[in-house]
């Protein structure tokens, strides 16, 4: 149970990297106080992005340690602020990358919150609304938040699937409603990932003929019986015959995105939401851009909370979830270990359930 301290801070425990080279430790810290719109998660399950590696091993920038990763959060509302309305104790709650923002800018107004300039992210973020401390993740027992940043999730969900919509399906959902994807659009998926295979599976459910681009075959078969249409393990302009309306990058590691330029039609979009290394991350050059003329490229990052909430209504209205394989604490260096090296299959998530 979560501890709530003479100060009002509360008692958090949790698994954090020490140091960019480190393996996961148990790890005590304190959360601030719960307000009077902040509620009191209980976590059961918290998703594994490759987000959470990158930051971890400070390949995004130098991170803060003690790092406790994790903003893929599901799990029950055990305390709420006197003036909490959303919420009541034994409801169920999400968390994803977000904690808080300003709520006054032209960008939260509009529920985008995530370009908002005083943003908080769910960990390794200075929380400038709690004395600039760093924010912690979902690798723990429980995270205090606004209820303006949790998403309500019926008590019937299946939290262990829940958990990664909170990134993997809002970082895939988003772009695909921004490029306005209906029956009958070309979809290309790029990396058949965690982030991919949801790319898909919302891409199909929205009527969408679904082409996927992955390094190997060894995830064809469930490529197929998903929905798609094609299975490319090349992006040779010879060998891949159609011309797609939206690309969606979702690679994690170094590639060309020229190469996918040169895949869509006229008028066609590249959306990248994968986000390699700094070191190795592609570049694009405007001789490149201008050779590609007629065609656009974006980025996309997470969705706001309005979004988000849509994107869970619609994953559950429909059942897409993510294909999902539950591992204990202890195993997370290995979790993290197989997905650096293409051996994971399907997204981790951590039961949290035996932390609490």
């Amino acid at each position: 149970m979560s501890k709530i301290l003479n100060d009002g801070r509360i008692q958090s425990k949790g698994y954090a990297m020490l140091s960019k080279d480190s393996r996961f430790t148990p790890y005590e810290f304190t959360r601030h106080s719960i307000g009077d719109h902040d509620i009191l998660i209980k976590i059961l399950y918290a998703g594994i992005c490759h987000s959470d590696i990158h930051t971890a091993r400070s390949e995004w920038g130098e991170a803060v340690y003690p790092c406790v990763p994790g903003h893929e959060i599901a799990g029950e509302v055990v305390a709420v602020g006197k003036k909490v309305s959303k919420f009541k104790v034994g409801d169920y709650a999400g968390v994803g990358c977000m904690v808080n923002s300003c709520g006054e800018c032209e960008t939260c107004k509009i529920s985008q919150e995530q370009f908002c300039q005083k943003a908080v992210f769910t960990y390794n973020s200075v929380d400038i609304y709690h004395g600039n401390e760093n924010t912690y993740g979902g690798y723990s027992n429980n995270i205090v938040v606004s209820e303006r940043f949790a998403i309500c999730v019926p008590k019937d969900a299946p939290m262990e699937k829940v958990a990664p919509l909170l990134c993997a399906g809002i970082t895939t959902y988003s772009p695909l409603k921004f490029s306005k994807v209906k029956e009958g659009t070309k979809v290309g998926v790029a990396g058949f990932g965690g982030l991919g295979m949801m790319a898909v599976k919302y891409a199909v459910k929205m009527g969408a003929k679904v082409s996927v681009f992955a390094r190997n075959e060894n995830k064809k078969a469930e490529a197929l019986q998903m929905g798609v249409s094609e299975f490319y393990t090349s992006t040779d302009k010879n060998l891949v015959k159609e011309r797609f309306d939206l690309i969606l990058s979702t690679i994690p590691t170094p590639y060309n995105p020229v190469e996918y330029m040169e895949l869509l039609k006229f008028g066609g979009e590249l959306s990248i939401v994968g986000l390699p290394p700094y070191e190795v991350a592609p570049k694009i050059s405007v001789i490149d851009i201008v050779y590609n003329a007629g065609k656009k490229v974006y980025g996309s990052m997470i969705g706001g909370i309005a979004e988000t909430q849509e994107m869970l209504d619609f994953s559950l209205k429909h059942k897409i979830y993510p294909e999902t394989e539950l591992i204990q604490v202890h195993e997370i260096d290995k979790a993290y270990e197989n997905l650096t090296s293409g051996k994971a299959k399907f997204r981790y998530v951590i039961d949290m359930t035996k932390e609490n």
